[in-house]
This record gives C-alpha cells, sequence and structure tokens, in this order.
C-alpha cells in the first residue's frame, strides 16, 4: 500500500487504516484471538495506520493491538490513540455503555492537564509501546475549554518536546473541529461519520479550513454505522435506526453503484479520499472476513462516470 503525506508533519501514512472500536467488544464480544488474526492480517495487506483508544473495551483494544503491533518493525507503522476518558475501577458505567466483554474499570471524563498526562501514560503502559505518534482528544463535546486549556496544552507540551508527531481531536461532529482548528495549533483530525456519501457536514467549513491550514483529516464512519454497508428498514445511521427519509437516499446511491457495477461498499469507502484533507479512510472491521472484505472494496475500480452521477 502507498503511503502519503500525513498534513504538514513528518509522518506518512497509509491510505486505509485499521480502526479498533468493534475490536474492543462495541456492541458484541470479539475473542483476543480474533483480534490478534485481524492485526496480523491488516499487516500483511500492508496497512501501517492503526488507530485505537482506551475507551474502545475500556483498555481492551489497547492491549490487544499492542500485543500484535509490539511484534513489528516501531518505525514502520504510525500508530494514534486518544485522551480525554480514564479508566477506573470505582467508576459508574456510561450511560448506554456500548461495550461488551470488558475488564471491570468504566471511563471517566477528565480532559485536564494532568489528567491528559496520566492518560498517556496509562495508554503506553496498555500498548507496552515505547511512543504514541498521534494523540487525539477524544469526544469533548460538552468539554470545550477544558479540552483546549487543560489537554491541547499537555499534548501541545508533548509535541514540543518531541514526544508525539502529531496533535489531534476525535469527533462525531466537524462543527467543535472547526472551532479547534481556529483557536489552537492541530495537526490533525478524526472526523467521524460526517464526510460520507449521505452526510457532507464536513465540507461546508470544517474541510476547507484544514486545506488551508494544512490539517489532515482521517475519515471515520464512512459506512455511517451501517445504512451504507447494507442501507435496509432496519439500518442504523449514527448507532440508531436510520429514519425513512435516509434509508431511500442510501437506496438511490446503490441504485446509481449498480448502474456502473459498482458495490456501494466501495463507493463508501473510497469517496473521503477524493478530498483533499483527507489522506486516510479508517475502516473497523471485527473478523478477518470484514478486514478482506474491506480490502477488496478499497481496491476495486470506480469509473469517474459514477462519481458525476453521485455528485449530479
Amino acid at each position: 500500500m502507498k503511503r502519503v503525506p500525513f498534513g504538514r508533519t513528518r509522518l506518512r501514512v497509509t491510505q486505509l487504516g485499521l480502526g479498533s472500536a468493534p475490536l474492543g467488544g462495541l456492541f458484541e464480544v470479539v475473542t483476543e484471538d480474533e483480534v490478534h488474526r485481524v492485526v496480523d492480517a491488516a499487516w500483511s495487506a500492508g496497512i501501517r495506520f492503526f488507530d485505537t483508544a482506551p475507551l474502545y473495551g475500556h483498555g481492551l483494544a489497547e492491549q490487544r493491538m499492542g500485543d500484535v503491533l509490539r511484534t513489528k518493525p516501531r518505525d514502520e507503522f504510525v500508530l494514534a490513540t486518544k485522551v480525554g476518558r480514564l479508566l477506573r475501577a470505582d467508576a459508574p458505567p456510561e450511560p448506554g455503555q456500548a461495550y461488551v466483554g470488558v475488564p471491570p474499570v468504566n471511563p471517566v471524563f477528565d480532559f485536564s492537564y494532568d489528567g491528559v498526562m496520566r492518560s498517556v501514560d496509562e495508554s503506553l503502559a496498555r500498548l507496552g509501546l515505547d511512543r504514541i505518534d498521534i494523540l487525539h482528544i477524544h469526544d469533548p463535546d460538552d468539554h470545550y475549554e477544558q479540552a483546549l486549556h487543560g489537554a491541547y496544552r499537555a499534548l501541545d507540551t508533548l509535541r514540543a518536546e518531541g514526544t508525539i508527531s502529531a496533535v489531534g481531536a476525535g469527533m462525531n461532529q466537524a462543527e467543535m473541529l472547526a472551532r479547534f482548528a481556529r483557536d489552537a495549533n492541530f495537526d490533525c483530525f478524526l472526523l467521524a461519520g460526517r464526510y460520507t456519501l449521505l452526510d457532507r457536514i464536513g465540507a461546508q467549513e470544517l474541510l476547507p479550513l484544514c486545506v488551508e491550514r494544512g490539517i489532515a483529516v482521517v475519515a471515520g464512519g464512512v459506512f455511517n454505522s451501517g445504512i451504507l454497508a447494507d442501507p435496509k428498514p432496519d439500518a442504523h445511521y449514527n448507532y440508531r435506526p436510520a429514519p425513512p427519509e435516509l434509508i431511500r437516499r442510501a437506496l438511490e446511491l446503490k441504485a446509481v453503484c449498480e448502474r456502473h457495477g459498482v458495490d456501494l461498499k466501495a463507493a463508501a469507502l473510497q469517496f473521503p479520499l477524493r478530498h483533499s484533507a483527507i489522506p486516510v479512510v479508517l475502516t473497523g472491521p471485527r473478523s478477518v472476513a470484514e478486514l478482506e472484505e474491506n480490502l477488496r472494496m478499497f481496491e476495486a475500480p470506480i469509473p469517474d462516470d459514477l462519481w458525476q452521477e453521485i455528485e449530479a
């Protein structure tokens, strides 16, 4: 897999990355052996960009991904994880907890300077690695001021020391990321679900701002929680049952793809990379079979006529 520049950082990344929320037991248990096989298969396929977080599996995703990545040459891959949630045994579960089969700890929001420094040390211990390349402030939707004056300041310190290569933020919304882009010196963002075939809100303000400032954007959630993988009456969008209007639009996109002999999943996976702000798209398989399908979709040829019809 070819590597491309990652914004204005010194990092170079593969255009397809491996996300690990499903590997942490998002909605259903994934065994340790299966996680190891998925990460190994991703490596064998040429993927060299890996994304994880303390939240994913309450530490399991970091630990299991680290088990495999420790066996690989450290300078050959780029690793991103996140800050903003500490894992504590005495914390109550989050409302609507989505991870199953997890250790007896629960996440606690902490975007303070000291909390972020603790989070980084704890992530390194779980990963068993000597460094992390990219650190994202994770879901600070209700904590903007603390994230900016606490978490960002901590990450900026780590970047200035050379401990990390890039400071980022990862969210399911574009508006606050645009605020971050204007108010501080970010290298990258992880934008989940807001620049897809169905949802282009990221293109309104955030992506042009990132092009202007040399901020790399990692596109996640490209299937919008499943509706772009399989648009059917009980499909999900944004982790909730999809409204009929979105299902109708997804079926129209599927029909366009079929007219050109292209799988909708291939178009959904490749679409974000058409924007100059986006060097990487993430997929989150929970099995080797899903990874292999994603690889086929990523490599599938798509004619320009299809993109032109979708844009029209």
